[in-house]
């Protein structure tokens, strides 16, 4: 998932391009100078790394070392162990709440105290 800028006729345009199966589709954002435009991409961009206001989470690790695919129940662990309401928002908008509740049933790292708290949140039986 990449944020593509195409200049067409000396005008400048955003594309979001990201894989689906075997293809690569580009999705148009709009002109890059409307301030709209701005804000998705920046949406988009905080979907590919940690947001720097949720960094105290993430102490004992470099957070731009985190890749958020392949370390998902690491980062996930930790906003649901530690994080606030805002985490919880930012990591329901990057993974699926199926995925959320199985590292929250499974993982050893979340207390059994906070693991009672997501299940009740969630309206998954005890």
């Amino acid at each position: 998932m990449s944020i593509v800028v195409k200049t067409i006729k000396h005008k400048k345009y955003a594309y979001h391009a990201y894989r689906s199966r075997n293809k690569v589709v580009h999705k148009y954002l709009g002109p890059l100078s409307d301030p709209a435009v701005a804000t998705k991409m920046e949406a988009l961009q905080e979907m590919k790394t940690i947001p720097k206001r949720f960094y105290f989470l993430f102490w004992d690790t470099p957070p731009g070392r985190v890749d958020l695919r392949s370390h998902a129940r690491y980062v996930i662990e930790r906003v649901l162990e530690m994080g606030s309401l805002d985490a919880l928002h930012w990591i329901q908008r990057l993974y699926p709440t199926k995925l959320i509740m199985e590292t929250c049933e499974n993982s050893r790292k979340i207390s059994p105290k906070s693991n009672n708290f997501w299940r009740i949140w969630f309206g998954r039986p005890c």
